[in-house]
């Protein structure tokens, strides 16, 4: 073997370990990437949930002042919105099931 061609070899040697190197940090990379995904989709998640609760509370608000402007006396006003949340939970669990 002639020194050019054992030249050209070494540089094909150090290329490939480059290419394994840079190989090994892409993928390294590639499941951080993976995992932060998995935490934000997780984040946006829970964040969905707090939305739908916050417009179920929101919804009970808005019906809790439509009876008090109807009826003005807030003690029968509290005890029909308590009633009104009882039955949809009892909706909602008859739901999941």
């Amino acid at each position: 073997m002639s020194a050019d061609q054992v030249q050209i070899i070494n540089e094909l040697k150090s290329s490939i370990l480059a290419l394994i190197g840079r190989l090994e940090k892409e993928k390294a990379e590639q499941i951080r990437i993976k995992n932060s995904n998995q935490e934000l989709q997780r984040k946006i998640n829970m964040h969905e949930a707090k939305i739908i609760e916050l417009e179920k509370k929101y919804s009970n608000l808005k019906i809790a002042k439509s009876l008090i402007a109807e009826s003005g006396n807030m003690h029968e006003a509290k005890i029909k919105v308590n009633r009104i949340v009882r039955e949809i939970d009892k909706c909602i669990a008859l739901l999941n099931r």
